[in-house]
Order: structure tokens, then sequence, then C-alpha cells
């Protein structure tokens, strides 16, 4: 850099007035240029991300920050209401969801009110918590108990924030398997399961009367794996293909995650609802799994997450709610090592620990170590913008340099 430099103030000085004013014009229009580039690389990215925390290996969560607000990711979901990760988020602007899935007692009025009171409330507003999920795809279970007490449960966390005043920052909701379904293809034929009704009619009625958005975990990836004969991989993972005509709307599908958020919108209005949001609260593609995981490889994982991202980041929406852009959290942000099941479930991360992405997915890699040997955890320098404006500033010297010498010029004529 210090010889570029030298050469660089050699060769201004070499040049005269005008060359350099005209130099300077194009120098200054190259910068506001560049500036613009590092812009766009910097944009917060439109989508969320899931921060799993089964495993033994992960960073402390002041190096996760770090590692999002590099990325500039701006919401996050925990699978708890971790205070760790809370306290080193304050202050960052980050959007937090947490949860709960402790339903029985929560449904319970004094133990929602003190869970709220030692594990949100503190937090506010320096932490942006503005969601609370209530289980996680619990009607999809066998849980009798469980599938009894959520509703009762979230009903109890919603009249805590209320009570503490906090119902205007933070709603509640609960995330569900898209195997709630009955069917999801074609959508407009979606409707929930039967033995399902009595419990999602009412929670249904929840979410309009608090206006929380439906929760929704969705993987093609499961579908592809189910059937790979039958499932067309570039329909899962958003690449190429002739697409799947809905024939109750004569409307075509080139994705499957869109026809799944399609069913449950074609599901609820069946329900007498068009007036919940719809949002992806899991959705991903392992990079590894078991030899019988067929397409849990690093290439349809990268696919998968980096086509979906480039849709979301344009505000596309689904081909029934063209102009509702898709919200989704990807799933997940760490390969977690702890994980029971098959291979794939330990390697859904967009990263290893370490902070090196599994796989490219145009996040500046400059950020994070070569090898997943490896740990790196800060922010990414920006050498070409520094040495342009290192250019700017000597170009300036050298033609405040010959305006000077004009001048005394002018002094002794």
């Amino acid at each position: 850099m210090e010889t570029m430099m030298t050469c660089a103030r050699r060769f201004f000085f070499s040049l005269g007035s005008s060359s350099s004013s005209l130099l300077l014009c194009l120098l200054l229009s190259l910068l506001s240029a560049n500036n613009g580039i590092v812009s766009a690389a910097t944009a917060p990215l439109k989508f969320g991300i899931n921060y799993g925390q089964i495993a033994d290996n992960l960073p402390h969560p002041t190096q996760v920050s770090d590692l999002l607000r590099s990325l500039n990711v701006n919401r996050v979901k925990l699978y708890d209401a971790d205070p760790a990760v809370l306290t080193a988020f304050a202050g960052t602007g980050v959007e937090f969801i947490v949860s709960n899935g402790d339903l029985l007692n929560m449904s319970d009025a004094g133990n929602a009110r003190a869970w709220v009171a030692q594990n949100v409330q503190p937090f506010l507003p320096d932490t942006r918590i503005t969601c609370v999920i209530m289980g996680n795809e619990v009607l999809s279970g066998t849980d009798t108990a469980a599938m009894q007490s959520l509703l009762p449960a979230m009903q109890a966390v919603h009249q805590a924030l209320v009570d503490l005043g906090l119902d205007g920052q933070v709603k509640v909701s609960t995330s569900q398997s898209v195997n709630v379904l009955a069917g999801s293809y074609p959508p407009s034929a979606g409707a929930f399961r039967e033995d399902l009704v009595e419990y999602v009619r009412p929670l249904l009625d929840f979410h309009a009367k608090v206006g929380s958005p439906f929760l929704i975990n969705a993987y093609p990836f499961f579908a592809y794996k189910a059937s790979p004969e039958s499932v067309s991989l570039p329909y899962v993972l958003f690449e190429p293909n002739p697409g799947a005509r809905d024939p109750g709307t004569n409307l075509t599908y080139d994705n499957m995650l869109y026809a799944q958020i399609d069913a449950v919108y074609a599901a609820m209005e069946a329900m007498g609802h068009t007036d919940v949001a719809v949002r992806i609260s899991e959705t991903g593609w392992p990079s590894d799994g078991d030899a019988d995981e067929v397409g849990a490889t690093v290439q349809n994982a990268a696919m998968y997450n980096g086509n979906l991202m480039k849709r979301v980041a344009a505000g596309q929406g689904t081909p029934l709610r063209p102009d509702v852009p898709v919200d989704v959290l990807v799933f997940a942000l760490f390969n977690e090592n702890m994980k029971s099941g098959p291979a794939s479930e330990r390697n859904y991360g967009l990263f290893y620990p370490n902070g090196t992405s599994v796989y490219d997915l145009g996040f500046d890699r400059t950020s994070f170590g070569p090898s997943p040997a490896t740990s790196e955890f800060s922010s990414s320098s920006k050498p070409t913008m520094s040495f342009l404006a290192e250019v700017v500033v000597l170009l300036a010297e050298y033609i405040l340099h010959s305006s000077c010498d004009c001048l005394l010029t002018d002094s002794s004529v």
C-alpha cells in the first residue's frame, strides 16, 4: 500500500492543474461508485436466522453478535430466552424472537407473568424482543397435554405482556410444522388435518385478535428425501423448472416452499381467516447427511438457501399473495454437533462454530477464517475503499499546493 501511495503522489505532482482537476472529478465519481458498491454489499439482509445452541463448541454470544452485525442480519430466533445472548445483543438493534416450551406451567397466569417479568421485561428496550413463541411443532406431535395447554399458555403470556405494558412491543405466537396440513398440493386444496381442527380454529382466532402471525416450519428437503424419484430437485431448490399449475386457481408454482405457504393460506381461509399473516419460522437444507439421506449436499444447501435469499431480498411474494413479501427465518446459524437424529440434523448451519461459512452465499468471506480450523470474528476491511480515499486526499493536497503557488505568483507580479 505504501508503494502504491508513493507512486500516486509522484504521479499527481507531475500533472498540470487542468489535468489534475479532471482526474479529481473522475476519482470522486469512482469513490462515490465504490461507496455504493460497499453500501450494497453491507445492506441489511432481508431474512432472519435461527440461532440454535445444541452444541458444545459454539462461540460466545458476544462473538456471535459481532458475526451477525458484520453480515447485517437483523432478526434472530432463539429456542429459549438465553440471558447471555440477549445481553450480548443489547444496543445492536437486532430483533429477537424468544421461545418458551413450558406450556403446562405457562398456562398459569402467575407463572406466565413471572416468566415475562424475568425473561423479557429486563432486556427491553436495549434488546429488541418482538415476539415470544410458545412451543415448537406441538400440534404435529403426540403430546395431548401439550396440545391442550398451547392456547391457554399463549393467552396467559399475552395477558402478562398486557399487564406489564409490553403488548405493543411484543407479540405472542407458536410455530407449527407444515405437517399440520392434511395436504399441501395443489395449494388451493390446502386444509388442516381433521384431528387438529379443534386446536387450530381457536388458535387462528387468537392470532387474528392480537395481530400475531401464524408461523410454519417448512422443509422441502424432507419431501425430496422421502421421494427423490418423484419430486423434482430443481423445483425444491428454486432452480429453473417448468413449474406446476394449480388447477383450482390456474396459478403456476416454480418451487415447493411457495406452494406450501399458499396451502396454509388456503387452509386458513377455509376456516374463515384471511386476516392472519403466514411467516416461515424455519426452513433450510442440510449440507451433509447419512448415506440414505438423498440430496443432503453442500451444493444443494448452497442453491436452496442462496436462491431463497435472493427471492426474499427482492421482496417477492407467492403466486397467491404476490404483494405480500415472503418472510423467512433460515435454519440455522451454526452446525450443532450435539443434536440427535440423522446426520443431517447436525449439518443445517450456514456457518461452522468458528465463524467460517460452510458454503458460499455471497457473504464477505474476508470476515472469516480460511478453514474450519481457524476462528475469525473481526469485521472485514475495505482496502480498495481506503486506497481511493487516500488518493483523493493526495490529489486535494496537490491542488491546494498548486493554488498556493498561483497565489504567490500573482502577488509577485
